[in-house]
């Protein structure tokens, strides 16, 4: 994909001494366009193996208290009341019988709120992590259906949310742009995405197309989805001598503390935000109107306040995945040779946010071809401002994307599979750079021949198991790596042994805590349960954010540098009676809680030792992780060969995944048991997409239709089938950890996949996302 700004200040070389038995230290042994040194894994070393989560004790027990279980004297409760119609201004509000309900102790609505700035938008500065511009209750203004109108704070939940229903509201609607249609006709603007267009060209795409012979070219639509993480959103919040702490469910602490300073007015030591546990996030988890309100509440009454919204206020509050039109258009030569690949269409946003869903991006790396024509156009509609949802821009362009290389593969007569190794690029098509490493063909063939793809019948409809119809089908995905940079660590070694490992980072059940105790533990020569990770917490040092699937880099950038500076007191520490003596830091590694020198190992001495004869109990070194730039020399992503087998019933047009198998290329994997955790997850996800996921949006008036679990439908146990998972585990020569991203490469090409096998099965093509059994009768 194109290097963003963002992405230019967001990478440098990762963690390599993470798998070292003794770990070169050189910060600058990473030189681009060149080879890390050889990496000598750790006989007992962590990284490789697969560790269950240590945080998994404690939220199996009970004993992990996420935000909404914090316990604050003199604590109160909110309840958000929230607007009815897509645009105009609020004409009467009437709060008298709320204010005088039993334990009510505030309503707040735009006329008392206190003054505040308007949060920025995430992507235009450093530190904004909100969806959108607006200011947050400081006028009578309605700019969405579900913006909240008031606040009520209670003595309990119940009492809050009675007196809520009290509030009688009446408006002066303007006029709004609800219908898509409509949206359309109003005409679209370029998408813009980080910063960057969403636009490439390379030749004449569309000339190509008419001259080749053999085409596809058609239009595939996916629609909103929700957020829905099993933890609804919530913070605690409180005032403490001017300060401001909220115990939150965040993504991106560091940032949203920052935001929040600019929003009240404050420094940036005054804002604390901590977030040890993450119930869910996929992108939701950032800065929306709840913490702004409730922090205003409990400034304006003097008391903390719990605010944790219903499921239905996650809909109403929380934005997710907009719905997207889009044109992918095919020419190819018999061999199956690509000749022009067309990658268009429109994305909905709001006249207050900037986020697009860009379906462009994995088009931009996925095939060679002569020619392209990407673009994503933008239209607006009066609606909740959509944000970040897992792999934003590949789960949904990959469904259009692989669904026409389907469809191409019919009119040519050619295998799916081999039509795409046949179109594997050597570099990447749009930018030219080199990839830093692409195995996907050895995922490919691997899958392939796990899942049993060549049992598959060419022809739609030629294998029927009584009253079902069966078929396979698969889709490729890619995500990119990515590595944002502000990352930084904190590393205090005592001289028992032990380490603490403090980074601003994010768990959100995904395993990073434990994987970034293995980096550290690896790091450091020591074993894991001798390190001890501490996190969310926007006092710690650094801003890591929980998203792009780069954490992990992130994090392991930051324990690097912080580690070599620890390396660097320790030698200093040691003096001249230390076997050490006179050695600079790239010429010691560690082993066995020791330093060891890497060209003499009997020449060593522990950390104890060191810190001893220095009367020291322990030693802290913090440190910045160095400016990323791997995506300055290379395209670099995780891939995924995903294939699906499924039978849908001739009579009813059910659709049931019998199997389907995930072969990733992914780099090293540190920890197979969480990562096939994480792989398993996105699939699911997928699955969810491919049949059942959509938000309903009622295009008279803008107020969505089904804010419920009950009636937003995803995967539940019965409808997920066997899911085998199988990975290269081939290292990535040019991230020092030889690792990349997984957290959303699982989502990607999943949807495409079934609705390939759905094909198989039945010879009934749906470019319509969900593929409901009514586009199947």
């Amino acid at each position: 994909m194109s290097i963003t700004d963002s992405v230019k200040g967001a990478a440098q070389a990762l963690v390599q001494g993470a798998m070292a038995k003794l770990v070169p230290l050189a910060p600058d042994s990473w030189i681009p366009g060149g080879v890390p040194d050889p990496l000598i894994v750790r006989k007992h070393g962590a990284i490789g193996k697969p560790i269950s989560r240590l945080d998994g004790v404690l939220k199996v027990q009970g004993a992990a208290r996420f935000a909404a279980e914090i316990m604050l004297d003199d604590m109160v409760y909110a309840s958000l009341a929230y607007a009815t119609i897509p645009r105009g201004r609020i004409a009467t509000l009437e709060t008298e019988a709320a204010e005088a309900a039993p334990g009510v102790a505030l309503v707040m609505t735009y006329r008392n709120a206190p003054r505040m700035n308007p949060p920025g938008v995430f992507g235009s500065s450093p530190t904004a992590v909100g969806p959108s511009d607006l200011p947050v209750m400081q006028d009578d203004r309605i700019h969405w259906n579900g913006q909240p109108i008031a606040v009520v704070l209670a003595e309990t939940q119940e009492q809050a949310d009675h007196a809520k229903s009290l509030i009688r509201v009446t408006y002066t609607p303007e006029p709004s742009t609800t219908l898509l249609s409509k949206a359309k006709a109003a005409g679209s603007a370029p998408g813009v995405f980080m910063g960057q267009p969403l636009l490439d060209e390379i030749g004449d795409a569309e000339a190509e197309l008419v001259k080749a012979p053999h085409r596809v070219d058609h239009i595939y639509r996916t629609p909103r989805h929700n957020h829905n993480p099993i933890e609804p959103h919530g913070a605690t919040i409180s005032w403490v001598d001017g300060a401001l702490i909220i115990h939150d469910m965040s993504q991106m602490v560091s940032a949203t503390a920052a935001t929040l300073a600019d929003v009240f007015g404050l420094k940036p030591e005054q804002v604390r935000i901590t977030s040890p546990y993450v119930g869910g996030g996929f992108g939701s988890k950032g800065l929306w109107d709840h913490q702004i309100v409730g922090a205003a509440a409990a400034r304006l009454s003097g008391r903390p306040v719990r605010i944790n919204l219903s499921r239905e206020g996650v809909y109403r509050l929380v934005g997710g995945r907009t719905l997207t039109e889009q044109r992918v258009a095919i020419g190819a030569n018999a061999d199956g040779h690509l000749t022009a690949m067309i990658h268009t269409g429109i994305a909905v946003m709001t006249p207050h946010n900037n986020m697009p869903e860009p379906f462009i991006l994995a088009t931009r790396s996925a095939y060679a071809a002569d020619s392209f024509k990407l673009s994503v156009e933008t239209v607006e509609m009066n609606m909740l401002a959509n944000t970040f949802m897992r792999a934003p821009g590949e789960a949904v362009g990959t469904f259009a994307l692989e669904s026409a290389i389907d469809e191409l593969t019919i009119e040519l007569g050619m295998d799916p599979v081999d039509l795409r190794i046949r179109n594997e690029p050597d570099k990447d098509p749009i930018s030219g750079l080199p990839f830093s490493s692409r195995n996907i063909v050895e995922a490919w063939r691997a899958g392939a021949d796990r899942f049993g793809w060549a049992k598959r019948s060419a022809i739609p409809g030629g294998h029927r198991d009584g009253e079902w119809l069966v078929g396979m089908g698969c889709a490729t995905g890619t995500y990119p790596y990515y590595r944002m940079p502000g990352a930084a660590a904190r590393i205090t070694l005592t001289i028992e042994g032990k380490a603490i490992i403090e980074v601003a980072a994010h768990e959100m059940g995904m395993g990073t805590s434990t994987t970034t105790a293995m980096v550290a533990a690896d790091r450091l020569g020591l074993s894991i349960d001798h390190v001890e990770v501490r996190y969310g917490d926007s006092k710690i040092p650094g801003a890591i954010m929980a998203g792009g699937s780069q954490q992990t880099a992130a994090i392991g950038g930051a324990v690097i540098a912080a580690h070599n500076a620890l390396v660097a007191q320790l030698l200093k520490l040691a003096g001249n009676a230390s076997p050490l003596a006179g050695l600079s830091v790239n010429e010691v590694g560690s082993e066995d809680g020791a330093l060891v020198k890497l060209d003499d190992p009997a020449k060593r001495e522990t950390y104890a030792s060191i810190l001893a004869r220095a009367q020291r109990d322990s030693v802290t070194a913090e440190e910045q992780g160095s400016q990323p730039l791997e995506l300055m020399h290379w395209s670099m992503h995780s891939h995924s060969a995903i294939f699906c087998e499924v039978g849908v019933n001739a009579v009813t047009g059910e659709v049931r995944v019998n199997r389907i198998l995930g072969s990733f290329d992914c780099g090293r994997i540190l920890n197979p048991k969480t990562a096939r955790s994480q792989f398993r997850g996105g699939i699911i996800m997928g699955l969810g997409m491919a049949l059942m996921e959509e938000t309903q949006f009622d295009e008279r008036n803008g107020r969505i239709m089904n804010p419920s679990l009950a009636e937003y439908h995803i995967p539940v146990h019965l409808d997920v089938p066997e899911i085998d998972v199988i990975w290269t585990d081939i290292a990535d020569p040019h991230t020092p950890m030889g690792a990349h991203g997984i957290g959303e490469i699982g989502i990607t090409g999943v949807a495409a996949a079934v609705a390939n096998a759905i094909y198989n099965a039945t010879g009934k093509r749906v470019r319509d996302l969900p593929i409901t059994l009514d586009k199947l009768l």
